[in-house]
Order: C-alpha cells, then structure tokens, then sequence
C-alpha cells in the first residue's frame, strides 16, 4: 500500500491522499484501464510504414494510479492569435511571418520572470491579497508563421474562482508586476495576455483572434516579409513554403499529406453570392498555365469547382484560429462519458461561434472553418476517396483524419447500438488483439478506427527502438487525428490523467467571448457529471449537424438534430438536480455540486438561442463588409475593406464594444446598448 500513497488533489486545491486506497487497488487489475497500446513503424519497401501493434501493461502501481485519478479536475484553454502588421500609411494589413522572433523574445523574458520571485508573486488577479500568485501564460508555436498560440500558466480548476480567472487570465494582469518583467513597459490599462505578446511585436504588429485572414491567398503581397510562391513543400500556386512553421515538422506535414494523396489538397468554398457577382464564378486568381510541379495540373484536371473559392495547401486550414478546451478527468470512466456527452454538443457550439465568413479576398456562402481544415489535412487516396475502385488500399474511408468523431466510447447502459456509425471503418487486426490484450469492445473499437489512417510524420530516430514504457507512436497517430472531441490518455513520463479536449468552436474577437464561451463549456461538463444528462444521439446525426453548422447564418436559419430530454428518468427531475452525487461512482470522488451562480460575477456567454438580439462574429463580418465604401457588392474583400476590419478588430477588441462603439452587435443586445448609453 506504501506505493499507492500518491497525493491527489482535493477541491480547495489542497494535496491529499486518496481516502479508499483499497478500492483504488482493488480495481487496477481491471485490464480494460491497464492495457496500453503502442505503435511501432517499420520501413518496409519504399520508405512506406506498416502499424504494428505492441500490447503491453503498466506494472507499476504509482502508475495506475495515475492513469485512474489524475490530478483533480482541472482545464486548460488554448487561444490563437494572428500576427498582422498594419501599414496606416498604405492603408494594408500584411501577416507578419515574424513567429521565430517573438517567440525567442517572449521565452527570454518567460525565463525572466522564473527567476524573480517577487515579480512573480505580485502577479495576481484582483486586489484581494489572500489569491495566490497566478504563473505568466505560455505561448507556443502554431503550423502557420504567423500565428501564436496562449495557454494559461497553469490549469484552473472548476472552482468559481478559478472561473472567475478565466476571462482576467486572457485579459487582465498587474501593470506594476509587469513593468517588473518587461522594465520600460509604458502602459495604462490592464495587462492582457495579447498586450504580453504585442510588448514583443514590432510598432505596427498586432495580435488579433480572427479565424482566418481574410486575404490570405490573393495575388498581392499579402504577407511581411514577401516570398515567391509554389515551393517544394506546399507546390501552392497562392501561398509561399515560408508561411508555415520551418520547423521540420510542419513542412514534412504538407509534404507527406500531398505525396500520400498524389495530389494537391484541394479546397473549394461556395462564394457568397452578391448582386453584382459574376456568375457563373471562375475564381479569378487561378492560373491555369502554370508548369512548374506535376501537381500543378492538378487545376486542368477538375480541382477547381465553378461558383466556388478554390484553395491548394494545408495553411489554408492549418493557418486558422481556433477556441480549443482540454478538461482534466477523475478516471478513465469521467473520460469516456464526457467524449460520449460533448459530442453532440459540437455542431451547435461550431455554430454558435461562427466567425469564418471570408476566405482568399472573397466572401464565402459558409460561416465556419471545419470543412476547410478538414480538406487541407486530408491525405485519402483516390481509392480511398471511393473515386477508384480498391486495388492497392484497403478501406474506403468517409472522412478525413480532420473530422466529427465516429465513434462512441463510455460503457452506458444508454448508449444503443443505433447510435453507433453505420458506415464507421476499423482495422480488425488491430482491434482483436486489443481485446486479447484486455481492452474492452468500445474502447479496443475507437483505437481500431484511429488506426486505419497511417502515420504522416516519422521522424528516423524513432524507428531505431519500440520501447513500451513510451507512447510515442500512440502519440504521432492520435495527435494527426484531428477529430472534434479527442480522448486523450495519460503520457507515459508523467501522471497528468485522462483528459478530454472540446476542439469544434472558432475563436472570438474579444477576450471576453472567448472566456464565456470557455466557462459555459466548463458548466455544462459539470451539469454533465452532476445531473447525468444523457445527449446521445445517433453519430450519423451529428455527423449531418457539423455540416448544417457551416450554413451561413445557420444558428438562426437552420435546424439541428438534438435530443428532447436529456434527463434520466431513472429519478424524478427534482430528486436529481437537488443531489451532487446522482451520476458518480462508488470509486470515483464526488462531483463538485452545481449551484446557483450570481450573473454577475461571470462572463455570461451568449444566449443558447440565439434570437438574433446578438450577433455572431461571422454575421458581424459580412456586415461591416457589406458597409464599406468600397465594397462593390461582388463578394471581393479589397486591400482596403481588410485594413479597416483589422483596424475595427483591434479596436474591439480593446473597447469591447461599450458605448455603442465598433463591434457592439457581438456583445449587446439594442436594449442594453440603450440603458448602458442612458447612464
């Protein structure tokens, strides 16, 4: 028992020891939560890899523990940001490809701050003397130069403190301590972390949280610095190789996707049409004469669709911004029902926070960006596509490795085998010997489908060896599909736990949407686990739902499949809601009760329904391009349209739309804008 004496940590934040170690050691031999599956790659033939399944237990008792507890329930959200660079001058918003440089600026100055304890502990939130020191929030590299991404230091837990945390931790951080990190910061308002990132930037360099740039693509020099187009690695006729990440990775990414498929990815969004669009539409920034790649036949072969933007690379896709949640679980259990519950909920969240309604200088007859990174990491052959018959592969596959999920995984009694994927594809090799492993059917079944797509990057030292107290092939595999709930389990070298991470929704201009949206997906996890709500329905209908979401406008004009009454029935609605421990386990810890909150304390996100009293990011767009002066009314977003709506985002972004300023339509209803304006 010496063993299992692994410290866990409770609600207020204290670390304790389980309190029924027996119960923890009882169920470890459980094999279906022991069983780790590993995959090693061989070089076989030309440089092609073949899976090959290694089946092995963790035998260390710290271990499963892990694996079964985790730490205590905490979250993490990730927020991207484009860099622009605004010449007021020429009047232009240009991508800044700068990523290298402010992220080596941002690490030095990360260090800094690690070594100044007195610094650090000043960094606090509120005035309250008594909240502990809160770390300086991280910043990664993303697939595109001119992205960063933004994680908290640490996660928060699902206290309403530490909800309270969410929007302050995006927004707001002590000027004193700052100027500290950064000496010679001169600024009035709050810390935020996109002003940490600014102090970095050159002048004219922003970071702003629009999905897409609008122009990215077009024939103009788009990007600062300006490279020649079509290199080796992308071969995009639109975009240069130097717009994505040089890390050797993110260019093998494109690579590999392009050769598997023997083509270009291929990318075509109905254009929105406008009074004085010319239709039939021929994107105009296509050139048909281009000979410099094989694959630049690609668009005399049929790539390109009339009465549609045509696009040609993974940054396209991979070159937008997203709102992502990780949620820590108790155990494999919470895990798998959370996966199972968010589901459903995926479409209408896409829906809810569509922001995504130009692509490539033109408006688009969609809100979203689902489908348009889905295509632009899609590596199926034409076999694989159903366009040719099978010969050389071995599955034809409905969707690709970026995709609403297909599977269901939680062992619920009311999951119902009509709800499962009629047209879901596993590799059956691969799933038997899960299941001789110990692996229970749903479970062995997921991994099986997870494991027909092959792995896209492989680095050679990592051939060399299969060590099976390592999951980094699980890892390669997992990580390159990009489902819309992915179900994460816990890394080999530490014991962070079971984790679930909520992918579908598009980030929002201000802090203030994303961390509302943040803290309503929190809520409903916790209403989840709390009143046991049951979401299912059938796969085949949230498959059908993520496309409804990309509809323009399809929150208000649209339809989505959604179950009537998600309560149990097992008890009456009252006897539920009034008791914390209705859904948990006898192993499990109890799930935090869900009480009543004030409204006012909490970012409040945007009303479910959606009445059309506040506008989406994406209708708010399309608005303010209809609106321009020089909007022609024929879906083309000039040069001049994307510098005033970079101009107008920057500005939201600091002002929030209060007093009736810029943006005000995303964040107010007419009625509030009214009373706020009478004060």
């Amino acid at each position: 028992m010496g063993l299992l004496k692994k410290r866990i940590k409770s609600e207020s934040g204290e670390l304790r020891y389980p309190e029924d170690l027996s119960a923890c050691e009882a169920q470890l031999d459980h094999p279906d939560e022991t069983s780790l599956a590993i995959v090693e790659y061989l070089e076989q033939g030309k440089g092609q890899g073949e899976g090959r399944v290694a089946l092995g237990r963790r035998g260390n008792c710290l271990q499963h523990l892990a694996e079964r507890w985790g730490a205590w329930v905490d979250f993490l959200c990730q927020v991207e940001y484009l860099v622009v660079a605004v010449s007021d001058e020429e009047q232009r918003a240009r991508l800044s490809l700068r990523q290298a440089e402010i992220l080596k600026s941002l690490e030095k100055d990360e260090e800094l701050a690690e070594g100044n304890d007195s610094c650090v502990r000043g960094l606090i939130d509120g005035d309250d003397p008594g909240i502990r020191a809160e770390p300086l929030p991280k910043f990664h590299p993303e697939f595109g130069r001119f992205m960063l991404e933004a994680t908290p230091g640490k996660p928060w837990g699902i206290g309403f403190r530490d909800l309270l945390k969410v929007e302050s931790d995006m927004k707001r951080r002590y000027i004193d301590c700052m100027r500290q990190v950064y000496p010679g910061l001169l600024l009035i308002d709050p810390i935020t972390r996109r002003v940490i990132a600014k102090n970095h930037m050159a002048p004219n360099e922003y970071p702003i949280t629009l999905t897409t740039f609008p122009r990215l693509g077009t024939k103009d020099d788009f990007s600062t610095p300006s490279f020649p187009l079509s290199g080796d690695a992308l071969r995009s006729q639109f975009v240069p190789d130097e717009i994505a990440n040089p890390h050797i990775r993110f260019p093998t990414l494109a690579a590999n996707i392009r050769q598997r498929r023997g083509r270009k990815v291929q990318l075509n969004v109905p254009v929105f049409r406008d009074t004085n669009t010319p239709w039939p539409f021929n994107d105009p920034t296509v050139n048909y004469d281009l000979h410099t790649w094989p694959e630049d036949s690609d668009v005399r072969n049929g790539a390109v669709k009339e009465n549609h933007v045509y696009m040609d690379a993974m940054a396209f896709g991979m070159g937008s911004c997203c709102l992502q949640i990780t949620f820590q679980c108790k155990n494999i259990n919470e895990g798998r029902k959370l996966y199972d519950q968010l589901s459903p909920l995926g479409p209408i969240m896409l829906a809810l926070t569509a922001a995504t309604p130009i692509y490539k200088g033109f408006l688009v007859d969609t809100d979203v960006r689902w489908n348009q990174i889905s295509g632009a990491v899609d590596c199926r052959t034409a076999e694989e596509l159903g366009e040719k018959p099978l010969k050389n592969d071995r599955w034809r596959i409905p969707k690709s490795r970026y995709g609403s999920n297909s599977t269901y995984i939680s062992q619920d009694s009311r999951l119902r085998p009509e709800y499962m994927d009629p047209d879901l594809v596993i590799d059956e090799d691969i799933k038997r010997r899960l299941m001789e492993g110990g692996m229970d059917n749903l479970l062995a079944t997921h991994f099986a489908h997870l494991f027909i797509r092959d792995p896209i990057v492989i680095f050679a030292e990592d051939l060399k060896e299969l060590d099976l107290n390592k999951t980094d092939h699980f890892e390669n595999l997992q990580s390159t599909n990009w489902q819309h709930i992915r179900f994460k389990p816990p890394p080999a070298e530490n014991d962070i736990g079971w984790r679930v991470e909520f992918r579908p929704m598009e980030i929002q201009v201000t802090d203030f949407e994303n961390a509302a949206f943040s803290i309503f997906m929190v809520l409903i996890t916790r209403a989840i686990l709390s009143f046991d709500l049951n979401f299912y329905i059938p796969i085949a209908r949230t498959t059908e739902n993520m496309e409804t979401a990309h509809a323009r406008n399809a929150v208000l004009e649209k339809k989505f499949y959604f179950r009537k009454d998600p309560f149990p029935h097992r008890l009456p609605r009252q006897s539920a809601s009034n008791s914390p421990s209705s859904s948990r386990s006898p192993s499990a810890p109890p799930s935090p009760f869900l009480g009543p909150v004030e409204s006012d304390k909490l970012p409040q996100p945007n009303p479910i329904s959606r009445d059309g009293r506040v506008w989406t990011n994406a209708k708010w767009i399309r608005e303010f391009v209809a609106k321009h002066p020089e909007y022609q009314h024929d879906s083309a977003v000039s040069d001049k349209i994307c510098y005033d709506l970079v101009k107008a985002v920057e500005d939201i972004t600091e002002k929030e739309g209060k007093g009736g300023s810029v943006g005000w339509e995303m964040l107010y209803t007419n009625l509030t804008k009214s009373r706020e304006a009478a004060t």
